[in-house]
């Protein structure tokens, strides 16, 4: 029997909003997103989450403790292996692993 596909990620399916922004916020966004490597969209959502988890808005999955019981050992060598990375690095893994999850999508 093989396992059900997980949902993937796609523009085409994500929740929109339109933000208005004060005057010179898109440029400032813009820079801070280039230096981090990221795209803005990226950028605005890895600051709202950060945001949210420091003020315990959001669900436990997001924020997830290396103790936890509910990570196999594999996850937890990941997880430990991935905060060690530099955000650059984060991003370039995420966006890596993203694109061959769509390829494989793809090729089904």
């Amino acid at each position: 029997m093989r396992p059900l596909k997980q949902a993937i990620y796609s523009s085409r399916t994500a929740d929109k909003f339109v933000v208005r922004l004060p005057d010179g916020m898109r440029e400032r966004i813009a820079e801070v997103a280039r230096n981090h490597h990221r795209s803005m969209n990226s950028e605005i959502i890895a600051r709202l989450e950060q945001s949210l988890i420091q003020e315990g808005a959001l669900g436990e999955e997001l924020s997830m403790r290396l103790d936890s019981p509910e990570l196999s050992l594999h996850e937890r060598e990941l997880l430990q292996r991935f905060r060690q990375l530099s955000h650059r690095q984060q991003n370039a893994l995420v966006s890596l692993i993203a694109h061959d999850a769509e390829m494989a999508a793809d090729a089904t």
